[in-house]
């Protein structure tokens, strides 16, 4: 998909009660077979935190409130002609159980993982995310060419 701009997207951060953080498997690209937090695209005229609790529900079913700004990331692939620019979020959750919305599409999986046990193929959006919430207060930027 060739594009003249950056892309917007969204994260956000869901951990449980035991400390274990959300993620999905993405059917898709970008970084497709990659386990990722979930989120996506900012629609035109929706704000971060609209959008970011809009694709948490779609994707995942549940209701979240956004906590606070975790992280920026960004992944440029001019190979795929991609750019996205990721603001990514710490949410809780309001209500819901946590199931995949997307099956046989955009998702292929959802799961909970603690900290310390994290899949490999993580996307590269997420590293920075997972490195902003094992060190709180400070900012985090991440920019990845691919």
């Amino acid at each position: 998909m060739e594009t003249s701009l950056p892309r917007i997207g969204v994260g956000a951060v869901i951990m449980n009660e035991a400390n274990e953080i959300l993620l999905v498997l993405r059917g898709r690209q970008p970084e497709k077979d990659k386990w990722s937090i979930p989120g996506g695209k900012v629609d035109l005229y929706e704000t971060l935190e609209d959008a970011t609790v809009r694709e948490v529900m779609e994707e995942v079913g549940l209701h979240i409130q956004v906590k606070r700004l975790l992280c920026t990331a960004e992944t440029i692939d001019p190979g795929r002609g991609e750019h996205w620019i990721s603001v990514i979020f710490e949410t809780r959750v309001i209500s819901g159980e946590a199931s995949n919305r997307e099956q046989g599409g955009a998702l292929r999986a959802v799961r909970w993982f603690p900290l310390s046990e994290l899949p490999d193929n993580l996307a590269s959006f997420t590293w920075p995310a997972i490195q902003a919430l094992r060190s709180p207060g400070a900012a985090a930027y991440s920019g990845r060419n691919e």
